[in-house]
């Protein structure tokens, strides 16, 4: 019955089906990316913050002696604190003055604890063990915005004695998990704008366009305009008038196709190439051999006969030799894709370092469409 049902198919219908059947492996599967991942709303950001303290209980790891501002700074400390101390009589090798700094999360109530990471500006050898004493955190506008106290964690040590020393990770930099209270604000009254400003992490005309189309088409109404490459703007709709946090929860789990320029990124440091999957190549043949030269030097020695009147002679031999690997000639046709440019040249045996000098040839000669970027 049911081959009966199929040659009663229209005959177009079946040539249809057989033309969609095989340019199916050619289809490029649309990865979508959620807004939330691709973009950030305008003003939800964090805030840098950074203050400066001081690192108590070292053991004997921290500033030397001819360190000024910590020997000031201890004795600033004191003095507030109603003891009187002569600066030349202060030692600081258990004392070392740090910058602290940390992250205003957008959106951090008064009481709630963030990170903090705390780095040696003195001499210090090591953080190990200390315990930062209260330092202000301080934004761009010198206001205070936490204040930060407690043990430092250096997910390292260092130690030995005698010239002999161990070392792991950095030792002079440190972080407190929570170390910091939020005693401040940043005001943000989302809920009453009028406008929301979408800035994209990637900017690319098309992908403007895409996130403004996907918005109006969820919320059936113009409303997002796309202003230029990483800016799309969005009037709140009457019906989230002071519901702007609801507006923004139901879009930013929409997904769209994310478009990028093609690009290719070289490090030739190490030897590390990066391609997209937009990469295209025209037609265009390439050759490619290893010259190998390698000189290798022997050092003989000529000895002359028993009761003879020569001398003995140091004579090197160099044994100079050429091997140059068979050159292969591979043609690659116009609209290939980063996966068969790959696939073609690791059939060639190259190395990561080939291709890099390959893949500047290719755009050299205007084969390849691309931007080649060497970092």
């Amino acid at each position: 019955m049911q081959m009966r049902s199929y040659m009663k198919m229209p005959y177009t219908i079946v040539i249809l089906l057989f033309i969609l059947l095989s340019l199916s492996p050619l289809i490029t599967p649309v990865h979508a990316v959620r807004i939330k991942d691709m973009a950030t709303v305008g003003g939800v950001r964090d805030n840098q913050l950074i203050g400066y303290g001081l690192i108590v209980g070292l053991n004997g790891t921290g500033d030397k002696k001819g360190t000024e501002f910590t020997i000031r700074s201890v004795t600033s400390m004191l003095t507030k604190m109603g003891i009187a101390i002569d600066p030349s009589a202060v030692s600081v090798k258990n004392v070392a003055a740090v910058i602290v700094t940390a992250k205003l999360p957008p959106f951090a109530k008064k009481g709630s604890h963030i990170d903090v990471i705390v780095s040696s500006i003195g001499d210090a050898t090591s953080l190990q063990g200390g315990t930062l004493l209260l330092a202000p955190l301080k934004g761009a506008d010198q206001t205070v915005y936490a204040v930060s106290q407690g043990p430092i964690s250096l997910g390292g040590y260092i130690g030995g004695s005698g010239g002999d020393s161990v070392q792991k990770n950095h030792a002079t930099v440190g972080r407190i998990a929570g170390g910091a209270i939020v005693e401040r604000e940043v005001e943000l009254a989302i809920n009453e704008k009028k406008d929301i400003t979408i800035s994209l992490r990637q900017q690319d005309f098309s992908t403007s366009v895409r996130l403004a189309d996907a918005i109006n088409q969820s919320l059936k109404q113009k409303l997002a305009t796309p202003e230029d490459p990483g800016t799309v703007t969005l009037t709140v709709p009457a019906e989230y008038q002071e519901r702007v946090v609801e507006l923004i929860a139901s879009i930013e789990n929409l997904d769209i196709q994310v478009d990028a320029p093609a690009r290719i990124v070289l490090n030739e440091r190490t030897g590390t190439v990066v391609m997209g999957e937009n990469v295209r190549i025209s037609t265009v043949a390439i050759s490619h051999g290893n010259l190998t030269i390698q000189v290798k030097t022997q050092i003989e020695v000529s000895q002359p006969g028993a009761f003879s009147k020569g001398e003995t002679v140091v004579v090197p031999q160099q044994d100079v030799s050429v091997e140059e690997q068979e050159a292969r000639l591979m043609v690659l046709q116009s609209g290939v894709t980063v996966d068969e440019v790959v696939r073609a040249l690791n059939s060639v045996g190259i190395t990561p370092r080939d291709l890099i000098a390959i893949l500047q040839a290719i755009k050299a000669a205007g084969a390849l469409q691309a931007d080649l970027e060497i970092i």
